[in-house]
């Protein structure tokens, strides 16, 4: 049986992580079409490319039907509960940085800190008589550090796409969402919460705990982590 490994399928994540591996000498590529979801991998025997999106392989991780893969961080966090009894992280790769925020219109003046966002969600609820909303499409994420840090009064807006304008859409008061420079939430008068973010993502090579791990894949694991110069146990 070889030993599935999942890449992003398009894109500067797919590119960045055929550059990544090809400087260890493994070499990726896809094989025919760029329509076609396969590739070749050359430097290890035994391993056998799975093209799928990022968003797709932390399921496919999950259900085990891949042995490794490489997605974002936040990704791996977001859709899996309890997500490291069903991954381990094997390397994190350099690059796909982005950070998980909490943003509000830059007219909130008094509102700098997550302890503020709190005050005013309460204060919210009393004038409106409903919970201030907030954009998201990280709703595991965002759930769980907001728990963390007390905050009750909000609730969470699905949004896939274009979450930066939802406020000036009048959807959502706040957006929780990833973010490299900034820019859009600036063009868009909001202001990222000063605590810090809620996760710093990159993209990552993680490996399935409930995949099937015999023998022969064990060991081109083995071979595959000294190639790479990591360290991989499931």
């Amino acid at each position: 049986m070889s030993l599935k490994i999942g890449v992003p399928s398009k894109g500067r994540l797919m590119e960045k992580t055929f550059d990544w591996f090809g400087a260890r000498g493994v070499t990726m590529g896809r094989s025919g079409s760029d329509r076609e979801y396969a590739g070749a991998v050359e430097g290890v025997d035994g391993v056998e490319l799975v093209l799928l999106s990022a968003g797709e392989i932390p399921r496919e991780l999950s259900a085990g039907r891949i042995h490794l893969g490489v997605t974002g961080s936040d990704l791996v966090r977001d859709k899996l509960a309890d997500w490291s009894a069903q991954v381990a992280e094997v390397a994190a790769l350099g690059f796909g940085h982005a950070d998980l925020i909490i943003a509000v219109p830059t007219a909130w003046i008094d509102v700098d800190t997550v302890d503020d966002l709190d005050a005013a969600a309460a204060a919210f609820r009393a004038e409106y008589g409903f919970r201030l909303r907030i954009a998201t499409k990280y709703h595991r994420l965002v759930r769980d550090y907001l728990t963390a840090q007390g905050v009750a009064d909000y609730q969470l807006v699905d949004s896939q796409g274009a979450t930066e304008g939802t406020v000036k859409n009048l959807t959502a008061e706040a957006i929780a969402d990833i973010t490299s420079s900034g820019e859009t939430l600036r063009a868009n008068h909001l202001k990222i919460l000063s605590d810090g973010p809620i996760h710093a993502s990159q993209a990552t090579l993680f490996a399935a705990r409930g995949a099937e791990w015999d023998a022969a894949t064990r060991a081109t694991l083995a071979e595959l982590a000294k190639q790479l110069g990591v360290k991989a146990e499931v």
